[in-house]
């Protein structure tokens, strides 16, 4: 997996993340919260699948 994810993306994909499970585990939000879980580990893993299916990266280049 090479890392497709970078900085300010990553950063809002794991404050989305942890927002969604935490209403999830609150019992505020509807089921679809635990979806949170997705960007949590793309943001975390710096790894999104769904990114070369676009042809998108918003990791700097090296």
């Amino acid at each position: 997996m090479k890392v497709n994810v970078g900085g300010i993306d990553r950063i809002l994909r794991i404050l989305v993340g942890v927002v969604l499970i935490g209403l999830a585990i609150a019992g505020i939000g509807a089921p679809w919260t635990w979806a949170g879980i997705i960007p949590l580990l793309t943001g975390v893993m710096k790894f999104c699948p769904f990114y070369p299916l676009l042809g998108m990266n918003s990791c700097p280049m090296k």
